[in-house]
């Protein structure tokens, strides 16, 4: 299914770059019978508003409607949203933008006894990051190897 994402992102990335919005995400997937083409977009700095997410909605589903041949010949639902507050970490733009940021992580294993930790993100690379986070009354910098990690997104602290 990915190769359907492959055909159809240049031509959506070039009409969200011309609104001067930024393809976060893009996914084809199946979910009970039915096929979805999901489209995340973001605007920096303060994100993207629904009229904006309406009007880029309409651009890209008339301009997929005009490749031929047709990527999509299956039926398919067009889902265009912001990724929203807590959205994942996936490139290297995400992974900077998160840098001194509040993130949740989740890991393959336990360390220190947990697999689940939010905190700062306080440095990273492709080995590893710290993370700092909170140990009761007190803060602390845990090194975690990037290998461990199985999900991570932004977080909102409270």
């Amino acid at each position: 299914m990915s190769k359907v994402v492959d055909l159809v992102r240049p031509v959506v990335e070039t009409i969200i770059d011309e609104h001067g919005d930024m393809l976060v995400d893009m996914e084809y997937v199946k979910e009970k019978g039915q096929n979805y083409l999901r489209i995340y977009v973001d605007r920096q700095p303060n994100g993207i508003d629904i009229d904006e997410i309406a009007a880029l909605s309409e651009l890209v589903s008339e301009k997929l409607d005009t490749i031929d041949p047709d990527p999509l010949p299956d039926p398919y639902v067009l889902e265009l949203s912001s990724p929203g507050a807590e959205r994942p970490i996936k490139t290297e733009a995400d992974w900077k933008r998160a840098l001194n940021d509040y993130v949740h992580i989740g890991l393959y294993q336990k360390i220190d006894d947990k697999k689940v930790y939010e905190g700062t993100l306080k440095y990273y690379n492709n080995d590893e990051i710290v993370l700092e986070v909170k140990d009761k009354t007190r803060r602390k910098k845990l090194t975690i190897p990037r290998k461990l990690i199985a999900k991570i997104r932004f977080a909102i602290e409270f």
